[in-house]
């Protein structure tokens, strides 16, 4: 059955680090200087001598002048901001991205009315006559993202000006390509979301010529191959993929046609159920997909790009909502762990900086996850790199508010267990819920009876929901069953025990709700997830988490790989008043410490190991 998103709840995470993540990164969004991004445009509109922009500390990396996709960026700014702002309270960020596109117009005003992009139109009409740079449809793209998410979530008049302009340029564009120079153009360059946008953009307008850029802009060859199933992916770059079958997601959505739902499931199937995953959830080295089900050739240093990553948890969003399948809440869970919160805004604790480190004490993004032993993440700098990935960080950041909730009637889904906090309506009836991760007290400074009683680790995840509704209110509450638990989730109400059993992936509460208690109980474990060629190298996961061992190299372990409880054990495992998920190994030759791979910084680590039964 299908879910939904209801555009009036609104969502506010609570302490977590998903909030924590998403802090930081409206803390970096504020301190950019919006001028120097703007600087692009300015440049093409010919407006440089008459802005404030700092020459002296213009940015670099693919920001420069001298890049083919310079301007990007400003475009992931305006969509993180809105997302930003739909939740939160950020004023100054809010004047940040109104005055951003009040600044675009006035670079597409002076430009005629209708080009309001950081490169020059001859970039598309090069493209056209066979003359190639670098990936202009992309840029387009992501600046009418931009526009359109200060559209959707700030409404903001402005910006819809600037994209009626667009869609003038590119009705006349189009009417001039053939649609064999089209395809061409298509499948020699990135072309980004670009047939998403323009099937939003109909979505919200319901203007027939955004329809029509919407069906001219397939990606014909990829779809079709889609249709039939056939594998055209390994070894195919995987970005440029993804956000054109985002596109046929979009599409189905708005014009309900089963064929671009066909696309999009048959991706996912070619993609991911085929082709197999590492721990992580990513399939990707080198930025090209591997071949189905043999990863083990392909650990590396670049593994799991980034936008890779946040691109396929949006299409498991997409079809998480269309098929209601709890598959894709996993992946979506297993990706934000390992993949968003592993790559994204990384922050050294405070003890990690004392004292003299070759290591940097925060990074905005790790373009890629290496896998390879003794691998480590590169994190980029504030204003000197700028590449897809810091780009699609920002905004990755700025959304997981998005994914914690779904609805269906009168059903409230709840599909990541991240602490937040929900209003919405049922039925009219004005309805919340409050999700937070239960502990035995955070505070270690006083007696605290639970923390007394608790000797070691829990073996578990226990969360507590508040609800609380205006009146009485039959409803249905859901919790996906995640993939990873050791034994049965146990559920109470009220300190009462949910006899009902899970069914497809969701334990399912239907009764009158008023002001109600649910703890909802999770087991976790350690397990391994091997190499799916290569049977005996595995990695570890605690729950959902995968470890990295704190090592430089390849090790040998031995023991029974099914049961790795046998040779790891809990370290380090309180820390104040936090459990940790910290390990080391036992009965080994040479020992070692492994912690969540998602909070490494730059140190090397290693995260599939040999194991053998017997030592040799």
């Amino acid at each position: 059955m299908e879910l939904k998103r209801n555009s009036e709840d609104r969502v506010e995470l609570l302490a977590s680090e998903a909030l924590t993540k998403q802090n930081a990164d409206a803390e970096y969004l504020m301190e950019l200087d919006v001028d120097n991004l703007l600087f692009p445009y300015y440049f093409e509109a010919g407006l440089t001598g008459s802005v404030n922009y700092k020459k002296k500390e213009l940015y670099g990396g693919w920001e420069s002048t001298t890049c083919h996709i310079r301007g990007t960026f400003a475009g992931h700014f305006l969509s993180a901001a809105a997302l930003l702002c739909r939740e939160g309270d950020y004023p100054v960020l809010r004047a940040k991205a109104e005055y951003m596109v009040g600044e675009i117009r006035r670079c597409q005003e002076r430009n005629g009315g209708q080009w309001a992009f950081p490169i020059p139109e001859k970039y598309l009409f090069s493209l056209r006559a066979g003359k190639p740079f670098w990936a202009p449809f992309y840029v387009c793209h992501k600046v009418m993202m931009g526009l359109l998410d200060t559209v959707k979530y700030l409404g903001n008049r402005t910006a819809l000006q600037i994209l009626e302009g667009c869609t003038e340029w590119f009705v006349r564009f189009l009417e001039d390509t053939p649609p064999e120079t089209l395809e061409r153009m298509m499948n020699t360059e990135e072309t980004g979301g670009i047939m998403e946008f323009w099937a939003e953009f109909y979505g919200m307008t319901k203007d027939e010529r955004h329809l029509l850029l919407m069906r001219r802009l397939e990606r014909r060859q990829l779809f079709e191959a889609m249709l039939q199933k056939k594998d055209v992916l390994t070894n195919m770059h995987a970005n440029m993929t993804i956000p054109e079958i985002h596109g046929a997601a979009k599409a189905y959505e708005v014009t309900g046609e089963k064929r671009y739902l066909r696309i999009a499931e048959n991706y996912w199937e070619l993609a991911v159920t085929r082709r197999g995953m590492f721990a992580t959830g990513g399939q990707t080295s080198g930025e090209v997909w591997t071949p189905m089900m043999r990863q083990s050739a392909r650990l590396g240093d670049q593994n799991q790009e980034h936008c890779v990553v946040y691109n396929m948890i949006r299409l498991a969003d997409y079809l998480l909502r269309f098929t209601g399948k709890a598959e894709y809440g996993d992946y979506i869970e297993r990706n934000t762990v390992n993949g968003l919160f592993a790559q994204g805004f990384f922050r050294a604790r405070a003890l990690d900086a004392c004292g003299e480190s070759p290591y940097p004490e925060t990074g905005i993004v790790a373009y890629y996850l290496p896998l390879m032993a003794g691998g480590r993440k590169k994190w980029s700098s504030k204003t000197e790199d700028f590449w897809c990935c810091h780009c699609t960080a920002v905004q990755a950041n700025a959304r997981y508010w998005e994914y914690v909730y779904y609805r269906r009637e009168d059903e409230i889904c709840v599909i990541q267990y991240q602490p937040s906090r929900l209003k919405t309506q049922v039925d009219g009836v004005p309805f919340s819920l409050e999700l937070v991760k239960e502990d035995d007290g955070v505070s270690c400074l006083e007696i605290n009876e639970a923390a007394i009683g608790t000797p070691e680790r829990p073996s578990f995840d226990s969360y507590l929901v508040k609800v609380r509704t205006e009146r009485k209110k039959e409803a249905v509450i859901s919790f996906r069953v995640p993939w990873w638990i050791t034994g049965k989730l146990r559920c109470f109400i009220n300190g009462e025990e949910w006899e009902e059993e899970a069914e497809n992936g969701y334990l399912r509460l239907k009764r009158e709700w008023s002001d109600d208690r649910i703890r909802i109980v999770l087991p976790r474990g350690l397990h391994t997830w091997p190499l799916a060629d290569e049977q005996d190298t595995v990695a570890f996961l605690d729950g959902p988490e995968v470890l990295a061992g704190l090592i430089p190299g390849e090790r040998i372990l031995f023991g029974d790989k099914d049961r790795p409880e046998t040779f790891l054990k809990p370290h380090n495992e309180r820390v104040w008043g936090n459990w940790t998920h910290t390990y080391k190994t036992f009965d080994q030759q040479t020992g070692f410490y492994l912690k969540p791979v998602r909070e490494i910084g730059s140190e090397p680590y290693t995260v599939y190991f040999p194991v053998r039964k017997e030592r040799f």
